[in-house]
């Protein structure tokens, strides 16, 4: 359905119970992500399950050792070092929508960053500019060549997209002291701003099939300030930025300091880290159902997921230890494309290769933060998977399954014939080779604890679905978002 929505506040709302999603599975053969994971027999997980004492000791244990609080969602203005500016954030929102932003008029951050979806993408490829105004599983255009991630928590990340070519060189988001890095032309440039995701919104507006368009000619700079231009002629959004700046009050221009540092404000309100393993790990005991519980100590023991989707250090508990990896992905490939793809077969998508120039860093690919993981429809940097039960069962098996994979699950226009996987494979991180063997039951309780224990009740569509403007200051049309 097609919803209307009006403005609200940038508030939270209390959380909403959740439901626990069961997964139906036969038992068969997965292999683990970590060097620890081993072919031995374990306890079954339901014996562990009924003495509920005992599961709890053992999962605090994993949980502690591996140094996961459920404390980071609290810490936000504290490593900010000041309050949220909730004045900026509704200017930053405003222009999250706004398809101004977009020299193209027909996108903006919002159109590939959806609250429907967690802020993020509703597609298994994004589609950018040239599309139907629709965001949602009925957007059709041309598509780019990767999946949008989600835009929500964020604010912890210390590097940012699927190849990480942008980062923090301190490790520390938060922290500038030693700059940021983007590739050429911004380099260093950027390193002034105290915040990555301030630097970071610097991009978006530049990416001709992203937003900008191919009408407009010049640089990146000259994108950038064709955005300006737009915004400094426009007497509402003049008066929006006079309210958050001084400068601009008193006559200056409005900037791309000013643009990002409002963008980055928005996104620093998208902090939903209050999932039941939080909770859990804060004392509620109840705050996890059995299973989930029994599919958290898979998660951190046995089937060694952690090893890769980590929590402690530079992770800020965010599921992901912000490294790049060759997970083994089938390549896919879609029949209507903006974006020309690798390889001799231009079916191919490099990863680290087409940042760092290094044929090493071939198919490395950012580990994907864990935490909503629910709220998206597709799974992996290309979308390959359309389910979750899916996703796990390639992730921990893709030396066997990557020859069979099949794109008859996905959309039309990504059925086509896949990218070469054998290259793919040979390259396949070490932390994926190991096997174990889960049956079915213990599949189905770690999935459920990625589904369900992973989720922030507050980031479901039906909370997230009043920040949408009702109307937006330059006077376009926005969108027609698709919430269930």
């Amino acid at each position: 359905m097609i919803a209307t929505i009006r403005p609200t506040l940038l508030r939270r709302t209390a959380p909403k119970p959740f439901s626990v999603v069961s997964a139906l599975l036969a038992t068969f053969l997965v292999a683990g992500c970590s060097p620890d994971a081993s072919t031995a027999p374990s306890a079954p997980v339901s014996a562990m399950s009924r003495e509920s004492g005992s599961l709890d000791v053992r999962l605090r244990n994993a949980l502690r050792g591996s140094g996961f609080t459920g404390q980071v969602g609290l810490t936000l203005e504290a490593r900010l070092g000041r309050p949220i500016d909730r004045e900026l954030a509704e200017l930053g929102r405003m222009l999250w929508f706004d398809p101004i932003m977009g020299l193209k008029d027909d996108n903006s951050c919002g159109g590939c960053h959806s609250p429907t979806n967690g802020f993020g993408d509703t597609q298994p490829i994004a589609i950018g500019i040239d599309n139907n105004g629709i965001v949602g599983p009925d957007r059709r255009g041309p598509r780019n060549q990767r999946r949008s991630p989600m835009a929500i928590n964020t604010a912890f990340f210390p590097t940012l997209m699927w190849n990480s070519r942008f980062f923090s060189r301190s490790g520390d988001p938060f922290d500038n002291s030693l700059g940021f890095t983007f590739p050429p032309p911004e380099g260093n440039s950027l390193s002034h701003l105290s915040h990555l995701l301030q630097a970071q919104a610097f991009i978006p507006p530049t990416e001709r099939t992203e937003a900008a368009g191919f009408d407009v000619p010049g640089n990146s700079d000259a994108l950038r300030q064709a955005v300006l231009d737009r915004l400094n002629g426009n007497s509402a959004y003049r008066e929006l930025f006079a309210r958050a700046f001084a400068d601009v009050r008193n006559g200056g221009p409005i900037t791309f300091d000013h643009f990002g540092r409002a963008i980055a404000e928005f996104e620093f309100t998208l902090v939903f880290a209050n999932a039941p393993i939080d909770r859990f790990a804060r004392g509620d005991s109840e705050a996890m159902t059995e299973s989930q519980k029994a599919g958290a100590l898979l998660f951190f023991r046995r089937a060694g997921c952690v090893g890769c989707h980590a929590v402690a250090g530079r992770s800020s508990e965010m599921f992901s230890d912000f490294r790049q990896h060759v997970a083994g992905i089938p390549q896919v490939t879609p029949s209507l494309t903006n974006v020309t793809f690798d390889g001799p077969g231009a079916n191919e998508d490099y990863g680290l290769e087409q940042v760092s120039g290094r044929p090493a860093d071939r198919y490395l690919f950012r580990t994907s933060p864990l935490r909503n993981v629910a709220l998206q429809p597709a799974f992996m940097h290309n979308g390959a998977f359309t389910t979750l039960e899916d996703a796990v069962r390639y992730h921990l098996d893709a030396r066997s399954q990557g020859p069979a994979y099949t794109t008859a699950a996905l959309a039309p226009d990504l059925q086509g014939p896949t990218g070469p996987i054998e290259p793919v494979l040979r390259r396949l991180d070490p932390l994926l080779r190991r096997r174990v063997v889960l049956s079915e039951e213990e599949f189905t309780q770690l999935v459920d604890f990625l589904r369900e224990g992973l989720l922030d009740p507050a980031a479901r569509p039906t909370e997230l679905g009043g920040l949408v403007p009702s109307t937006l200051p330059s006077g376009r049309p926005g969108f027609r978002f698709q919430f269930p």
